[in-house]
């Protein structure tokens, strides 16, 4: 599945999910059924209670808006995705797998693809044949086109959180030093992918990954990070006067938006609109588009341009509002806003807990692992602050339901699979 998004993607795929973006999910579709046909043949429950009932808990809400959509069809196509992205696909990488060799290697394949496709960004804003951003092709986008800006920057975002947890490996010096310079690589096309969503993310996912490594190793790193910010920015004049701009206009959103923070905050509010006149199962699954136009004000626009990076001119209809828990929330309702937000406060939970017992020393499944502790705090921090500004959708998204399936193999599925293999070796030597 991961292999895959580093192909490159059809411009006129990009926008509905077809390219490799299709080829990934039908991978993913064939790693479902193959943990299934394998959990029928072993003969025995593959997860335990606690991760079934974390991870299955989004089905209550899922299933219950499938029923309100506007379509039987709709609703089909809806709960689909929903329970691919958020049940189905995490699922079964939990089950796949088996120990901390393998999740180690899926991080650095984490970090392998956001190198790939961030090489390609730095290219297309050097050239400039990336999308355009303030009338220049300077965007750097990756495989994933203009019509998918996010694509290359979530990418970029997953292998730096990835890299800098796997610095902190213990007993493996020279993979922690690639691991530093990987990380600090890929700083530069997520500085050039121009995602104010997800750098406010990255930063916050890094801060949670640095804290949880040491408190007083991550003031020394943020001190020396912020000093060296200085001297290349204010010293050396590093960064371009966009990049400066696009930075500063963070803090600058409620006083002279753009047009795009102005259609963000129409659309955050014909969302909220909408779930207060169905405040317990929202308007159904993919209904928000058919209810945007009666709820948004005339602030809004028509659409979002996009061009560059090898497609031309096309004006995006805005059929979502860029807030995962808003979308939740105004096609849920408050059912599915709890189960699905609540999974993952959940996981957090037992991932910050499983954390603590690492660091005590008192972990069942044993071993120097606080670098699988870091990648799945992390990687699950990176994806609940970036759902602010960002939901499902894109070529990227099957990346997401791998990273919260890393999550929840660290947080509720390593130790049972441990057990149960510990288990069956003592069987066997009797």
């Amino acid at each position: 599945m991961i292999a895959l998004l580093a192909l490159p993607a059809p411009a006129e795929g990009a926008a509905s999910g077809g390219g490799t973006g299709g080829m990934a999910d039908a991978v993913s579709a064939l790693v479902v059924g193959y943990c299934v046909v394998r959990a029928v043949r072993s003969r025995r429950r593959p997860l335990s209670r606690t991760a079934a009932v974390v991870i299955g808990l989004p089905v209550v809400g899922i299933t219950a808006a499938a029923f309100g959509a506007s379509s039987a069809a709709t609703g089909v196509a809806g709960a689909a995705r929903y329970l691919q992205i958020f049940v189905l696909v995490p699922a079964a990488v939990l089950l796949l797998i088996r120990d901390a060799h393998h999740f180690r290697l899926l991080a650095w394949s984490f970090v392998g693809l956001g190198l790939w496709q961030g090489v390609i960004g730095v290219h297309q804003n050097l050239t400039g044949t990336g999308a355009s951003y303030m009338g220049e092709d300077i965007r750097a986008v990756g495989t994933f086109g203009s019509t998918d800006v996010m694509g290359m920057a979530t990418v970029v975002s997953y292998g730096l959180v990835c890299a800098l947890a796997l610095a902190f490996r213990p007993h493996a010096p020279r993979r922690r030093t690639a691991a530093v310079v990987c990380a600090g690589l890929l700083t530069v096309p997520l500085a050039l992918s121009f995602s104010r969503g997800a750098w406010i993310a990255t930063a916050a996912a890094c801060a949670v990954v640095l804290v949880l490594a040491g408190v007083r190793r991550a003031a020394r790193i943020l001190l020396v990070a912020g000093a060296a910010a200085v001297v290349l920015v204010a010293g050396f004049g590093v960064g371009s006067a966009m990049l400066q701009e696009r930075l500063s206009s963070i803090t600058q959103v409620t006083d002279t938006p753009d047009q795009s923070v102005t259609d963000r905050y129409t659309m955050w509010a014909a969302a909220a609109d909408m779930w207060r006149e169905h405040p317990v199962a929202g308007v159904g699954l993919k209904g928000f588009p058919d209810h945007r136009d009666s709820h948004a004000s005339l602030a809004l626009s028509s659409g979002s341009d996009t061009a560059g990076a090898g497609s031309g001119f096309v004006r995006q209809p805005l059929l979502s509002p860029h807030n995962m828990y808003l979308l939740v929330l105004s096609e849920q309702g408050l059912l599915g806003l709890g189960t699905l937000a609540g999974g993952w406060a959940a996981l957090l939970v037992c991932a910050v807990r499983r954390w603590k017992r690492q660091r005590a020393g008192r972990d069942q499944a044993g071993g120097p692992r606080l670098d699988c502790a870091l990648v799945a705090c992390g990687l699950l921090v990176w994806q609940l602050i970036d759902f602010m500004y960002a939901d499902i959708g894109g070529t990227s998204t099957v990346l997401t339901a791998v990273a919260l399936g890393m999550a929840a193999w660290w947080a509720v599925g390593s130790r049972g699979l441990r057990t149960t293999a510990v288990r069956g070796e003592a069987g066997a030597a009797r």
